[in-house]
């Protein structure tokens, strides 16, 4: 099968998902929600708050977390400028199609792959679980609305939760690194 044939096959998968007539599809508040769920911004706000409201282990996950979005984002967008690969016609997302108007790989799919896998490998199973679900429901969401293809989810979940893997590999050195960042007051009152 040539490429144009899997393209074809993508697209046309895609536009099967689809919200069909989403002015009034019921499901549309559903979707938007969270296609939007997984914004950059919104992650980062959450986690900050988290990580000022945090102790241990779990502040030390989040506070990686957050450095994790950033780094990912950058490399998502290397990826999307090099391949540049245009989002699918449609009216929905004009933040999206006007700021960012290439879709390959999903930076939504892969920042919600990527923060389950580093709950999952970090023992916090139960939020791991949780961010699962909200990863796949984001996922289907970002092609409901039609502001992805069905491949550019795919593509985003492998690249969000290998770079998951990877960050869990190399943990202990940015706690090294940057111990300020992820040691919570009360230890590093301890300390001293």
């Amino acid at each position: 099968m040539s490429l144009n044939n899997l393209l074809s096959l993508d697209a046309r998968l895609s536009e099967a998902i689809r919200l069909k007539n989403p002015e009034t599809n019921r499901f549309k508040p559903f979707a938007a929600f969270f296609a939007h769920s997984g914004d950059s911004w919104f992650i980062e706000i959450a986690l900050f708050i988290a990580w000022l409201c945090t102790r241990s282990s779990l502040h030390q996950m989040i506070a990686l977390m957050a450095g994790a979005v950033v780094v990912l984002a950058l490399l998502v967008l290397a990826i999307k400028f090099t391949i540049r690969r245009q989002r699918p016609a449609g009216d929905w997302g004009a933040i999206y199609r006007n700021t960012d108007p290439h879709s390959f790989p999903s930076g939504h799919a892969a920042r919600t792959a990527m923060l389950a896998v580093l709950a999952l490998g970090l023992g916090f199973h139960w939020l791991g679980i949780i961010l699962l679900i909200w990863m796949l429901l984001v996922s289907l969401a970002r092609v409901w609305m039609g502001v992805h293809y069905l491949s550019d989810i795919i593509a985003g979940i492998v690249l969000g939760a290998a770079f998951g893997v990877f960050m869990i590999f190399t943990a202990p050195w940015f706690y090294a690194l940057l111990p300020w960042v992820f040691s919570d007051r009360s230890s590093l009152i301890a300390i001293k």
